[in-house]
């Protein structure tokens, strides 16, 4: 059987241009991506964007308790609430105070969470395994139930810490930067499990044969970590620092339940805890939503930088 070779294409005969792909089904500007995303962003609407311009819209009014009660709103207020905000010594201290205690908040979640992580992979099987179910445990565990748990066994009449460490009654929620702590132990506990298993599946990641080579070099271990892990896991500890950056900031339950309702005198309020107070306890509710729009400003340029970074990181790889 002899196979017919193609024939060449005579000088200056036309080649057939190939099909080009048609917008709806994959070519660029098409709608079919968008029509897929359009459920997740009409839910996202609903969810987001509405509460957000009522926040908002909220923050430029007089809005008081009248209005809660179905009254409207009796007066434009452009910046002026905006204005008697800024001006109030309380918000800046309460903003410095939210901004020292998230980025402790961060460095001992990521201290802990990287440390277990390079631990997990040096333990065997079981006590691996025991870990994990241990610290999804502490993710799993609701902020309120995982607050309650800390107050009693910080507690100085029933709980056992004050008995171990003999502290006698010392009362752990009295004191401005012992209350802090305490709520700073409850955050990173519930916190360090998403930073744990993130970086121990990054480590995972890593071709053996470079941690290997390492160690043949006489690298200690935390030299390995430094020198050779960090840069290979740079996009996974950006993610994980720039969301914890964000959770921690806006940290309200565990403050407002341990130190009941920001402390003596408001001495551990953050600003979750304190737009609480100023709409709630108060009934100052433009005053409230002011503080939210700060505090949904900050965290907004905190996450368009997270998104820079990433997309940075995707160029260069």
């Amino acid at each position: 059987m002899t196979v017919r070779e193609p024939t060449p294409k005579a000088a200056g005969q036309a080649v057939p241009a190939s099909p080009r792909p048609r917008r709806g089904a994959g070519g660029r500007g098409g709608w079919t991506p968008w029509l897929y995303l359009a459920p997740a962003l009409l839910v996202l609407g609903g969810l987001l964007v509405y509460p957000v311009y009522q926040l908002g819209l909220i923050s430029f009014l007089e809005y008081t308790q009248a209005q809660v009660s179905g009254g409207e709103p009796t007066a434009f207020r452009g910046l002026a609430n905006y204005t008697e905000l800024f001006a109030d010594d309380q918000f800046w201290q309460v903003l410095l105070a939210t901004v020292g205690f998230a980025a402790a908040c961060v460095v001992c979640t990521l201290a802990v969470g990287c440390a277990l992580a390079v631990l997990l992979t040096r333990v065997r099987a079981v006590p691996r395994l025991a870990l994990l179910l241990a610290a999804l445990g502490a993710w799993a565990t609701p902020a309120i139930t995982g607050s309650t748990v800390w107050l009693f066994l910080f507690d100085p009449d029933f709980g056992p810490v004050d008995r171990l460490l003999g502290l006698g009654d010392f009362s752990w929620t009295y004191g401005r930067y012992s209350a802090f702590l305490l709520v700073l132990l409850e955050v990173v506990w519930c916190s360090f499990p998403f930073v744990m298993v993130t970086v121990y599946a990054g480590i995972r990641a890593v071709p053996s044969e470079v941690l290997e080579a390492a160690a043949l070099d006489g690298a200690s271990q935390w030299r390995i970590w430094r020198s050779v892990l960090t840069p290979m896991l740079r996009a996974i500890l950006v993610i994980v620092t720039v969301q914890s950056v964000i959770w921690d900031f806006k940290v309200f339950t565990q403050i407002y339940v341990m130190t009941n309702g920001g402390g003596i005198a408001g001495q551990n309020m953050v600003l979750n805890v304190y737009a609480y107070q100023k709409a709630f306890a108060s009934s100052q509710y433009s005053l409230g939503s002011a503080i939210g729009v700060v505090t949904l400003l900050i965290l907004l340029a905190v996450t368009l930088g997270y998104l820079r970074l990433l997309r940075r990181q995707g160029e260069e790889l």
